[in-house]
């Protein structure tokens, strides 16, 4: 695996100083011009930025990353980067599961659980806009290791809480923590990824969540319906906190993962930092070709456009920024990011974004986290009218007016094995769609996926009113995760694309508080409304799906297009 080359001296790159323009400035247009340049054989056709001027190759970003090949550092990358989105599922979906057992331990109710599976998300929600306002400052690494350390150590608290109040405490920093997880790892896994890769390794990284799903109904099966752990009088940490500390160690483990992978190329690109740069480009060649670090063919790199208009820009005002410090700097970069994220033309991509978003993760989010839930009134109910068919509607009030959730019943965690095998069955019905969605995001395109998923996730959402038994109830969900499965991965492409590199992780970011903010709505308006009025939610669902969908169709095409 790779070191992060800016923490070596420069001089170990044997990168040469070539004359550019002032402040570090590589304009293709100024730089090229007057300058003999020969076009290298098939770079017309991939649409890279190569050129060559005596025996020194200049290249932008693209140029550089399809001289570097694509190979064993890619693949690793996408382990690495996958098990972080491994453990960032895993940490959201545990509640589901947890919900049912709990309900003794911490007297949850209907409501309570909702609260329980939003505080996540409420957390996230504050953590977001933070996280990838930093990333966008200092840099994807350093964040994404402080963020998974941070998620594993709150992970392991809350199995510790013994009170509702201690541990929706301890869940809402976890969420905090995941909240920049998420836009943070896109932005820096689409920055190693060349134009023709990007969709379909996307779509890849996007199947690492049906994978988290897999390990937490696995793990639930095989640990809640136990009885280890440790009783006392005063303390109890029993099967769904073990399974809860389980949980954590995939943290533990992407964070020491994560110091052995470099800074993003592309972002180093943004700042101008062009030898570091050069010397991650280097480094992935050697890994990926096995050849050596001097025969990689680019010699020079081209900053960014916005580095160099940025950087003019600060010669103006150059003695107030350096008093400034470094903290001042960071924060006039993430107010500068914030302000230019809703101005145009940026303005169009943020609003659509976050719409989509928000009406997607409602029913992502609202239904998927109820699943396990359903599952096991639906069981309840059986085991008490062996035989007898009921609606989702008439399961739940038989359940909240007369089952184990009426007001001053006896409580009962028991949850039997069926549940989690149908739980398990659901979320591995997500593994055909991704395959579908990394074999064909880079043919069909994101729009195709996303609006085909949002529409029949609604279809399937409308047709849990017409589930009259517990085979309906498994048939309908494991479509609803696999056809919603393979749209998250198109919306995580396009949302990640949409945006400048100089404003990825905090357009990602802002998008993803959105996101959350569905999750938080979804979750406790269905935890509302299933006791209440239990039609609506899944036509409330439905509707939000299929429009939010819909506004895909206004955001350009970025299919096999060069990142921003």
């Amino acid at each position: 695996m790779v070191g992060d080359p800016t923490e070596k001296k420069q001089t170990e790159c044997d990168v040469k100083s070539n004359t550019v323009l002032r402040n570090g400035c590589g304009s293709k247009e100024l730089e090229l011009t007057g300058t003999p340049t020969t076009t290298l054989k098939g770079d017309i056709e991939k649409g890279v930025a190569c050129v060559q001027t005596g025996a020194n190759q200049k290249a932008d970003f693209e140029g550089a990353i399809e001289q570097a090949g694509y190979g064993k550092f890619h693949y690793l990358l996408l382990a690495v980067c996958g098990f972080v989105s491994t453990s960032e599922e895993m940490d959201v979906i545990s509640m589901s599961f947890i919900l049912p057992s709990a309900q003794c331990d911490l007297n949850l109710n209907t409501q309570a659980k909702g609260w329980l599976n939003s505080i996540i998300f409420i957390g996230m929600m504050a953590g977001a806009y933070v996280w990838g306002s930093i990333a966008d400052s200092l840099g994807r690494k350093k964040v994404l290791i402080a963020i998974s350390f941070m998620n594993a150590l709150c992970i392991v608290a809350s199995s510790f809480s013994q009170t509702y109040e201690l541990f929706m405490f301890f869940r809402f920093l976890n969420g905090a923590a995941l909240g920049g997880s998420g836009p943070v790892i896109w932005s820096y896994f689409a920055e190693f990824q060349p134009k023709s890769k990007r969709g379909s390794m996307l779509s890849f990284m996007a199947a690492f969540w049906t994978l988290g799903n897999l390990f937490v109904a696995s793990l639930a099966w095989l640990i809640i319906p136990t009885d280890i752990g440790y009783k006392s009088p005063t303390f109890l940490y029993n099967s769904w906190r073990i399974f809860l500390l389980i949980c954590s160690f995939p943290s533990f483990i992407v964070a020491g993962l994560l110091l052995f992978l470099p800074e993003s190329p592309k972002f180093l690109l943004s700042r101008g930092r062009t030898e570091e740069a050069l010397c991650i480009f280097k480094e992935i060649y050697r890994i990926n070709t096995g050849n050596d670090i001097k025969n990689y063919p680019v010699k020079e790199l081209i900053v960014d456009e916005h580095f160099c208009m940025s950087n003019l820009n600060n010669d103006v005002h150059k003695e107030p920024i350096k008093a400034k410090g470094k903290y001042m700097t960071m924060m006039g970069d993430i107010m500068d990011n914030s302000k230019q994220l809703f101005m145009s033309p940026i303005l169009r991509f943020t609003l659509i974004s976050v719409t989509i978003n928000f009406t997607f993760h409602i029913g992502y989010y609202g239904l998927m986290m109820w699943f396990p839930e359903l599952f096991n009134r639906f069981d309840e109910f059986h085991r008490n009218h062996p035989g007898q068919q009921a609606s989702v509607c008439e399961v739940t009030s038989f359940v909240v007016n007369s089952g184990t959730q009426q007001q001053d019943g006896i409580c009962s965690d028991k949850i039997e094995s069926a549940v989690f095998m149908e739980s398990l069955i659901t979320v591995a019905s997500a593994i055909p769609s991704n395959i579908i969605a990394v074999l064909g995001m880079d043919r069909l395109g994101r729009k195709f996926f996303l609006v085909f998923s949002t529409f029949t996730s609604g279809v399937c959402a409308s047709a849990m009113y017409f589930v009259y038994n517990k085979l309906h109830n498994l048939i309908v969900s494991a479509v609803f995760s696999g056809v919603i499965s393979c749209g998250n991965a198109a919306l995580d492409c396009l949302i990640t694309e949409i945006f400048p590199t100089n404003l990825r992780a905090t357009g990602v970011a802002i998008s993803m508080v959105a996101a959350r903010l569905g999750g938080i709505i979804g979750n406790i308006v269905i935890a509302t409304l299933l006791d209440l009025y239990c039609p609506a939610p899944t036509f409330i669902v439905a509707a939000l799906l299929i429009g939010g969908g819909l506004l895909c169709l206004f955001l350009p095409n970025t299919t096999r297009e060069p990142l921003s």
